[in-house]
């Protein structure tokens, strides 16, 4: 089950999430559409391996924040 911190943080980092991407298609929706076309080029399994690196990606900056930036 989720503490009450993990939700608090998971939260966030929804949140910060959507501020982000959303800044981008509002502050350059032209380059957003670009970039949307440009992955209809690329093959379902170089998505896939983009995808899980940037996901181990995410998740050692997750662990370095948490074990090392208190």
């Amino acid at each position: 089950p989720l503490r009450p911190r993990s939700l608090k943080i998971l939260i966030f980092a929804l949140g910060l999430l959507f501020a982000i991407e959303g800044l981008l298609y509002a502050l350059a929706p032209n380059m957003m559409k670009r970039m949307a076309a440009m992955v209809l080029s690329v093959t379902s399994e170089a998505l896939r391996q983009n995808g899980i690196f940037v996901a181990c990606l995410g998740a050692i900056l997750i662990y370095i924040a948490a074990r090392f930036l208190h």
